[in-house]
């Protein structure tokens, strides 16, 4: 049996694969606590003007495969590509305590990716991250059967990531406080986040800071 997600082989009957978490047969609809992380390329449009398409899509190919690596490396399961744009979830299907910090970590090992790839290509390439924690509705969508999540927590991640400065991670109020004690943060102050009626709260994480304990996630507790 073939995961449909990575390919990797699976016994017969496993409910997840044992190599990317991905769930191997559908169940209902539910709600869940996740970490969303919408990463996006920079100048895209720049990037594409003058290359021919099949170049275009190689660079961001190679790009995005070595990003899926290090969400992967984390714990997180990419959720989908989309063009210049992939998402990632942290906590669907499989939850860990410390969701929102592996999140965290991920987002910061994939700015230095995207540094490394960039001075080797020179194209020019660079990076937003916006990351978000909260409550969505997870399941399969009945056309294609993707599973994927859903709510104006995946919203509010893709708006954090537009009021990034490129090659930088904003994040959200609840993964700002399940994180702080394990992650050194700068205060950017209130955003305005495009298409949002209100401003949103979005420290930058600069690096990580100490091992990771059992104390600080209370935030993820609360929700």
């Amino acid at each position: 049996m073939e995961c449909p997600s990575c390919h990797a082989e699976v016994a017969e009957g496993a409910r997840f694969c044992s190599a990317c978490g991905f769930e191997l047969t559908r169940r209902e609809d539910e709600r869940r606590v996740v970490t969303v992380l919408f990463a996006d390329i920079v100048g895209f449009t720049g990037l594409s003007e003058d290359r021919d398409p099949e170049q275009v899509k190689n660079l961001v190919d190679r790009c995005f495969a070595l990003l899926a690596d290090d969400i992967t490396a984390f714990g997180g399961r990419v959720d989908k590509v989309v063009g210049d744009a992939i998402v990632a979830l942290f906590g669907a299907p499989i939850a860990h305590d410390d969701d929102a910090e592996r999140a965290v970590r991920a987002a910061l090992r994939m700015q230095e990716t995207v540094g490394r790839f960039d001075g080797e290509t020179g194209v020019g390439m660079r990076l937003r991250i916006g990351i978000n924690t909260g409550e969505v509705l997870v399941g399969g969508l009945s056309a294609g059967d993707d599973y994927t999540a859903m709510g104006d927590v995946v919203n509010t991640a893709s708006r954090l990531q537009t009021t990034a400065e490129p090659g930088t991670v904003v994040v959200g109020t609840i993964t700002h406080e399940a994180t702080q004690e394990f992650i050194r943060y700068r205060s950017v102050g209130q955003l305005h986040a495009r298409g949002r009626g209100h401003r949103v709260s979005g420290p930058r994480p600069v690096r990580a800071a100490g091992r990771t304990t059992s104390r600080g996630r209370a935030a993820l507790r609360r929700t």
